[in-house]
Order: structure tokens, then C-alpha cells, then sequence
């Protein structure tokens, strides 16, 4: 299974990604158009703030039309390294340091049409926070959750957002295995 590129334009160019359009070759000998989006990546990352609990952000998104309660997340910039990104945004939509980060891995949230990748990360935070500083684009309200919160919060769907939910995944089942147990808090 291949599909060779014949043809490529690039029919749209932005600040956050750009939209190309492939003219490809199927094994059959079949051409096809393929809509891709490139964008440069981006991170997602489970905040725990010792005695105050998880950090999450809620924030409206336009592609959705609506409010989204999701994990502290942003694009790498050119040559950022993920745990930088990850410690950067952090600081930036909360106001919280980063004591240790934890690589997650990585997805392709919609392989079918984008190369975006978002590392995901699991990060201990300073106790105290000061003044958040989102880009002045960014309208951001910081939400504490406890684990049990964020859980039922899943169960109801009035979390949606996919990177969310496995990050808050991943984190729970690298939780358990460093502590030797099988919570999912």
C-alpha cells in the first residue's frame, strides 16, 4: 500500500499551518487528489499543581463554536525542542512553573489529512503561580480539577477534546506504573 506523489501545490500558507493539495498514484495506477494540512506540531501536557491539583484551561475554540475544557496545549516554534515548548506554555497560559516534565509520546491527531504531531507531557508544577501571560490572541480562564472530576467530567463527554483525553490516559497509567500502583488518579 503507497501512493506515490505525481503533483504538489501548495494552495494555502499561514501563520499556523499550510494546506497543500497531492496529486498521487495509487497502487492501482489510479490518481487521486490529497488534501494535507502541514503544520510544525505542537504539545499537550497534565498539569499537577501539589495541593491545588490539575491544571486545565478553558478557552473558546472558533473551529468548534464553543468552550473548551482541555489540558494546557501550543505549537512548537521553528526548532523549539518539545519539553521546552511544553515548559513554556505552561508558564505562559498559567502562570505555573514546570518542577519535571514527563514525555508521554507522541500522536498524529488526524493522520488522514494532517502531519501535525502534539507531544504529550506530564508535568509536576511549582506550588505557587503568578500572573499568566497567553499571547495577547489568547483569552484563557485556568480551571483546578481534582482527578475524580476530571474523570466524571470524560465519563459525560463535557470533555471532547482528544488530545485531552489520552494525555489525561497516558499521565494516569504513567502515574500508576511509577508508583507501582493501578490508579487511574
Amino acid at each position: 500500500m503507497n501512493e506515490k506523489t505525481v503533483d504538489r501545490k501548495t494552495v494555502f500558507s499561514g501563520r499556523v499551518l499550510s494546506l497543500e493539495v497531492h496529486r498521487v498514484e495509487l497502487d492501482s495506477g489510479r490518481e487521486a487528489d490529497r488534501e494535507i494540512v502541514r503544520h510544525d506540531g505542537a504539545i499537550a501536557a497534565v498539569a499537577f499543581v501539589p495541593g491545588k491539583g490539575y491544571l486545565f484551561v478553558r478557552q473558546f475554540r472558533k473551529a468548534v463554536e464553543q468552550v473548551v475544557l482541555e489540558v494546557v496545549a501550543g505549537c512548537l516554534g521553528k526548532g523549539e525542542a518539545p519539553a521546552d515548548c511544553a515548559a513554556r506554555e505552561l508558564l505562559e497560559e498559567t502562570g505555573y512553573g514546570a518542577r519535571s516534565l514527563m514525555a508521554l509520546g507522541s500522536i498524529w491527531p488526524t493522520p488522514g489529512y494532517s502531519d501535525e504531531v502534539i507531544h504529550l507531557f506530564y508535568a509536576e508544577m511549582e506550588s505557587e503561580g503568578k500572573a499568566a501571560s497567553p499571547d495577547e490572541d489568547e483569552l484563557l480562564e485556568v480551571v483546578f480539577l481534582d482527578g475524580d472530576e476530571v474523570d466524571r467530567m470524560i465519563e459525560r463527554r463535557e470533555i471532547r477534546d482528544g488530545k485531552t483525553m489520552l494525555a489525561w490516559t497516558l499521565a494516569a497509567s504513567a502515574r500508576g506504573a511509577r508508583t507501582g500502583t493501578e490508579s487511574n488518579k
